[in-house]
């Protein structure tokens, strides 16, 4: 009894690992990323970008891509992740997304089971589905955008985002996240969500100007991936302005950070201080003290662990001296 219970368990494991392998990709190498994405060009100031969600972990680790100047791809259903790489470089020698589309497929055994969207650096754009993939899978593409997807609840996802993205205001990142809002409005992952990120490039526009990442923000495990997201980028949005300002502080273009500085707090929806602290460093840096001290005096109320930083600020230095300040920042 004890030797057939062992055999028939052995047999059960067998059993498993063979399903294991039967219900893998035919792609071989990973599971599907069921996803919905769009890759976007804002022609104004040349931002790239792809905003993607899906009910698999990370997706942000796998579907996007991008190069400042150059181009974005989104790599999905059975993603082929050296898309991402290889597609960037054959669109910094000047292929366009077509051919370079062609070029990847071509090459690719598995693509079939592949799906593929591409803007390069002019606007151009190309999408592809393999035969393979599962339904529902398909995507559109319109001016300066191509939005894809696979094991949706219909095509209707996809058609929502391309027309999202049409009639979006703002900077591509707010384009793309509006698009992303309108698949899952319209459907989404059949099978749920559970991540979503966006990747946006421009050059030099990384912190401190060392890279190109301009938005780069991921949600890796969450009820409600898309709402987090927008909630993320909306602080990233401040945060851009507010290094923004500090540019046009230094290039003396002071009006310029202080209407920059204003437009920060505005749009802030979690203000902690930070806001303020900055639009006050504008001010005293333009010598205009009194409203230097009114945002400072607002920063510090709203996060008092400020006032260490502010005592030794060195754009705060024009308010040294004054007893409102130092009163102010005194321990």
């Amino acid at each position: 009894m004890v030797k057939s219970s062992a055999s028939r368990a052995a047999l059960l494991a067998v059993v498993s690992l063979l399903l294991l392998f039967a219900v893998a990709p035919a792609a071989g190498d990973a599971p599907i990323t069921s996803t919905f994405s769009i890759v976007g060009f804002d022609p104004a100031n040349g931002d790239l970008g792809v905003a993607v969600h899906s009910r698999f972990f990370a997706v942000g680790s796998v579907v996007p891509w991008a190069e400042a100047e150059v181009g974005a791809i989104a790599t999905q259903a059975a993603g082929n992740t050296t898309f991402g790489p290889s597609g960037l470089r054959l669109l910094r020698k000047g292929r366009s997304a077509e051919a370079v589309l062609r070029k990847l497929l071509a090459e690719d055994e598995g693509r079939d089971h592949r799906q593929v969207g591409i803007v390069d650096a002019k606007g151009g754009v190309a999408n592809f589905t393999g035969k393979d993939c599962m339904a529902w899978a398909g995507g559109v593409k319109g001016k300066n955008y191509t939005a894809q997807g696979n094991i949706l609840v219909s095509g209707a996802t996809v058609a929502a985002m391309g027309k999202a993205f049409e009639h979006a205001e703002g900077e591509l990142s707010e384009k793309l996240i509006a698009a992303l809002e309108a698949g899952q409005a319209a459907g989404g992952d059949s099978r749920g969500q559970q991540s979503a990120a966006i990747l946006v490039v421009r050059k030099g526009a990384g912190y401190g100007g060392f890279n190109d990442r301009y938005v780069d923000l991921r949600v890796d495990d969450s009820p409600r991936p898309i709402a987090e997201l927008r909630r993320l980028l909306s602080i990233k949005m401040v945060e851009n302005l507010i290094y923004r300002g500090y540019d046009f502080v230094e290039k003396g273009s002071f009006d310029v950070a202080i209407e920059t500085g204003r437009k920060a707090v505005a749009l802030s929806r979690d203000d902690k201080g930070n806001p303020h602290y900055h639009l006050a460093c504008y001010l005293s840096r333009a010598g205009r003290r009194d409203e230097a001290l009114k945002e400072l005096a607002l920063a510090l109320k709203k996060a008092p662990p400020l006032r260490k930083q502010a005592a030794t600020d060195t754009d705060l230095k024009p308010l040294h001296g004054d007893p409102r300040f130092e009163a102010m920042v005194r321990p």
